[in-house]
């Protein structure tokens, strides 16, 4: 089977202790470790995202096809029309292939590497006046979503609370390897950077969007795809999950870019299936 082969190679692998002196259990597909003192049974869902699921992993696997080929993703209700099970379900599925994509962890970034920040949500004016905060326009009442893109590489973003000085620079200097070089735009808040990476400024508040090697363009592409998935598939982005769907759309800048062959990736998505489950009372909150 294609998902065995992925996650144990040759042989099957104790998830408990890595061991792989294992034996056949008296159900087809399980498995015992001779090796752990607890000897629990095992599977090639154990320990995954698709732990405790009743749908096929065939049906799994059509997921992340559609998922990895559809350039601005896929709504739980289209999956659920295309795979026969309920929304519900589909939604809940969708959420586990999101834990998949966010791999084993951020990535460092060196080079050139682009910053920005941008906001998530529906305009003032076109809200219930009911709804309206009556704070002015721009980013009132909307996510932030911080963004930090190597050159021609890798993209990172994560919701943050604010762009104060503390948090943007905080996040940089944890996430991107000294003396990179930093190209941001003129937001205050990057204000103090220059001792640690050659910090290059392009200054927008004056419409200028590139000085020479000098430009933010690259993130601001990252920006567009994440809201081309916004505006016209999923609409909206609940304060309780936007850390899922930007990790999405990382992956679909990353491993999941359309340069790459479908079935590698299909392959990348897979890599990250095995760190671990999600329950459905975790994804709603209830424990």
């Amino acid at each position: 089977m294609y998902l065995e082969k992925e996650r144990w190679g040759d042989s099957p692998k104790c998830p408990y202790c890595n061991s792989k002196d294992v034996r056949k259990w008296n159900k087809k597909n399980w498995y015992r470790c001779n090796h752990c003192k607890n000897r629990k049974p095992f599977n090639i869902k154990t320990g995954s995202i698709f732990e405790n699921s009743k749908i096929s992993l065939d049906t799994w696997l059509f997921a992340f096809y559609l998922i990895v080929t559809a350039r601005k993703g896929i709504s739980s209700m289209q999956i659920s029309k295309e795979l026969g099970i309920t929304q519900k379900s589909a939604w809940f599925m969708y959420h586990r292939i999101r834990k998949a994509m966010g791999g084993e962890g951020n990535y460092t970034l060196k080079g050139i590497v682009e910053c920005d920040e941008t906001y998530i949500g529906g305009k003032e004016k076109n809200k219930h006046s009911w709804k309206k905060r009556r704070q002015g326009s721009g980013p009132v009442g909307k996510m932030i979503v911080f963004g930090m893109m190597e050159r021609e590489g890798k993209v990172v973003t994560m919701v943050v609370n604010d762009t104060k000085m503390d948090t943007l620079q905080g996040i940089i200097r944890a996430n991107i390897e000294v003396d990179s070089t930093l190209n941001t735009d003129d937001n205050r808040s990057y204000i103090g950077l220059d001792g640690f990476y050659a910090h290059q400024v392009v200054n927008h508040s004056a419409k200028q969007y590139v000085d020479k090697m000098a430009y933010t363009n690259g993130i601001e592409s990252v920006w567009a795809l994440l809201k081309r998935g916004f505006y016209g598939t999923f609409h909206k982005f609940s304060v309780k999950h936007l850390e899922r769907y930007t990790k999405e759309f990382d992956f679909r800048w990353n491993e999941g870019n359309c340069k790459y062959l479908t079935m590698d990736r299909i392959g990348s998505l897979v890599k990250g299936c095995w760190n671990g489950g999600l329950t459905y009372k975790r994804l709603v909150g209830k424990v």
